[in-house]
């Protein structure tokens, strides 16, 4: 079961179509069957605002590629969809993202 403030690997919806992608995420907040997230992913999108970078590894990248978490578009992930639990987020980072929770 999910936890907030834990990162895992998921079936995270895209934002601009239909479908989901299995990719690493972190829990915000768990409500029932659902969990709400926010994406992570290898590619800097550096004209977006709300994005962080992560620590080498913490997300258990088989390629070892550097992460960004993205802050300005939750998702809502329904908590079947969760394959893999990598760990717990940094106290720091957690504290900078924990209010996106709605």
């Amino acid at each position: 079961m999910p936890r907030p403030a834990e990162i895992w690997w998921a079936n995270v919806p895209f934002e601009d179509r239909p479908g989901e992608k299995d990719r690493p995420c972190l829990v915000l907040v768990v409500r029932g069957s659902r969990a709400t997230v926010v994406k992570i992913t290898s590619k800097h999108h550096d004209e977006r605002p709300g994005v962080i970078p992560l620590p080498p590894g913490c997300v258990d990248d088989a390629r070892g590629r550097a992460s960004f978490l993205e802050t300005d578009e939750l998702r809502e992930v329904p908590v079947g969809d969760f394959r893999r639990r990598v760990g717990v987020v940094d106290p720091a980072l957690w504290d900078q993202v924990r209010h996106l929770a709605p």
